[in-house]
């Protein structure tokens, strides 16, 4: 493994800055992205009663049970944690992210690298590990008296081990298992996110594997923007299969494909149009499509996004999602997280 004490120190003081200084985290974004706007009450009370019902579901261990209980899931619930700006190393929530991360260190194969028992957990898990790497001080871990990797260790592997797979892949993509040869753009969106976000954070991940990717995902999709999910053709007007193709093209800087811009236009152009299945999952990521490619389509359908969830939020802080309360609530507000702008993966 690379030495990562440098890096880490350097990027946990840009990590860090915005959160002293009182602005977004986020150079590279437009001057109306970065000029440190008022999170509106509303949003940060329904975004505080969801943090603390995680809080309260977190297990003794730093994982969270619901019936998709794993290293994804517990990865997306940090995200949350680390999204709305709270120090997490002596925050309010500092205890909950570290017991989090090392639930998610802990599930990792550690010959394999492989996290959980589905390429979905290990594509959020490796999301949640690019997002905290740097930020999250993981020097002084005692993780219950076992022996835990470092953040930055566990994603080198990591991503290996998203590699390894790929590379048997013969699609250049990813299903269910690490072993697959067929593939589908939901399982791949998440490796691929996954992936990039570690690139982000400074781990090498080879330019041929990204451009294997990109390349299975403009084969998925069509001239009007649909992006199929599985096989050959099959394309139709899912808003979550848009918005992981378009959000891919834009964090890998392929935003001057005609793919991305039939995404981009095909969202635009359907702000409201229902998710069809699978709710938080689409708002997941029509949000992060939306932001990432067309500012003033994701204000407007924000506006709508926040009047739902006011509607939807339980008394508890919950939200009842397709597969259980924890990763629904997650879900829900990383969907509003970009109100916030903290996590890197955020950035424009």
């Amino acid at each position: 493994m690379t030495s990562n004490m440098h890096r880490g120190s350097l990027v946990l003081l840009l990590a860090l800055t915005p959160i002293l200084c009182g602005v977004d985290r986020a150079a590279a974004q437009l001057p109306e992205l970065r000029s440190g706007e008022v999170v509106p009450r509303d949003i940060r009370e329904m975004y505080e009663r969801g943090l603390k019902y995680l809080a309260l579901q977190q297990s003794p261990e730093g994982g969270w049970q619901g019936s998709q209980g794993g290293p994804g899931v517990d990865g997306l619930c940090v995200m949350c944690f680390l999204a709305c700006g709270e120090d997490p190393n002596y925050g309010i929530y500092a205890d909950n992210v570290q017991k989090g991360v090392q639930a998610v260190l802990r599930a990792q194969n550690k010959s394999t690298g492989y996290y959980g028992n589905s390429m979905y957990h290990h594509g959020f898990a490796m999301l949640a590990m690019a997002e905290a790497y740097g930020a999250v001080d993981d020097r002084q871990w005692s993780g219950h008296g076992e022996q835990l990797p470092s953040i930055g260790a566990s994603l080198e592997l990591a991503v290996r081990s998203a590699v390894t797979s790929q590379k048997k892949n013969q699609l250049g993509a990813w299903r269910y298992s690490p072993d697959s040869n067929d593939a589908d753009t939901s399982v791949s969106g998440a490796v691929l996110v996954g992936l990039l976000a570690a690139r982000n954070a400074g781990i090498e991940v080879p330019d041929e594997s990204i451009d294997r990717a990109i390349a299975y995902y403009k084969s998925m999709t069509s001239d009007s923007g649909q992006v199929a999910y599985a096989g050959m053709g099959g394309f139709d007007n899912s808003p979550a299969r848009i918005s992981i193709g378009s959000l891919v093209y834009a964090i890998a800087r392929r935003k001057d494909i005609p793919q991305y811009e039939a995404t981009v236009r095909n969202l635009s152009e359907n702000l409201e149009a229902p998710a069809n299945g699978y709710t938080e999952y689409t708002r997941y990521y029509r949000a992060q499509a939306l932001f990432q490619g067309d500012y003033e389509a994701w204000q407007k359908w924000n506006r709508l996004l926040v009047r739902t969830l006011k509607e939807s939020q339980n008394p508890d802080g919950s939200f009842q999602g397709d597969f259980g309360p924890e990763l629904g609530t997650s879900m829900s507000l990383l969907s509003l997280a970009l109100n916030y702008r903290f996590l890197p993966i955020y950035e424009r």
